[in-house]
């Protein structure tokens, strides 16, 4: 073959490689160019309120429970509100919880309780009061050594999460035992008490609001 018909198949060898080079490196940047818009994508994905994104899980601590719902929206005795002060005010500022807090004022306990750090209170509702017959009530709230004697019954000198609810025994401030029990967003307390609104935050504690007064064994 002559030199001159040896550049010619050179020339034509590589006319021939050519477009396949550049058809691979075109792959190259579309699997790229794909890769990068998969980031993006996954970057601007919508994000839930618990930070992770599109699981739709709840955050940890959220109230949960029927009488949330009635539970006011703004102001001081909403979620948000309740959160900034401690428990005893907080919970006056909740009109389900007026009962509670007439008894509290009237056992002394207001101090008490807003001074102390990290504790639950089970806080019956008004209608948990309302269930014990007028007399008996009317009599616990004027005998201020049993009254005293059935709130602090009603708190634990810890925060309980609704996972340490599941199967608990917890000492309460009247110094015997409360139990616990249940799971998810159900629980109960003492066998008697149903947790109506769990897992409210005061500055100071932990509320799980309950349908029954919890009595102490006398």
């Amino acid at each position: 073959m002559s030199n001159r018909a040896r550049r010619t198949a050179v020339v034509l060898a590589a006319a021939a490689v050519l477009p396949l080079a550049l058809s691979a490196c075109s792959d190259d940047s579309g699997d790229t160019a794909k890769a990068g818009s998969s980031t993006e994508a996954s970057a601007s994905a919508p994000v839930s309120d618990d930070g992770m994104s599109g699981s739709g899980a709840s955050p940890a601590g959220r109230p949960f429970g029927p009488a949330c719902s009635s539970v006011p929206k703004d102001g001081a005795g909403s979620f948000d509100g309740m959160a900034q002060d401690p428990v005893a005010t907080a919970a006056s500022n909740n009109p389900a919880l007026s009962t509670l807090v007439t008894a509290v004022k009237k056992a002394g306990l207001v101090d008490t309780l807003n001074n102390a750090r990290d504790i639950t209170v089970f806080a019956p509702t008004n209608d948990a009061f309302a269930k014990i017959p007028e007399d008996t009530l009317n009599e616990v709230l004027n005998d201020k050594a049993q009254l005293t004697k059935i709130l602090t019954y009603h708190v634990v000198g810890q925060r309980l999460a609704p996972k340490d609810l599941e199967n608990g025994s917890y000492e309460t401030l009247e110094k015997s035992k409360v139990t616990t029990s249940g799971s998810g967003e159900s629980y109960t307390v003492d066998d008697s008490a149903k947790v109506v609104c769990g897992s409210v935050e005061t500055a100071n504690a932990e509320v799980h609001i309950i349908d029954t007064v919890l009595m102490p064994a006398k």
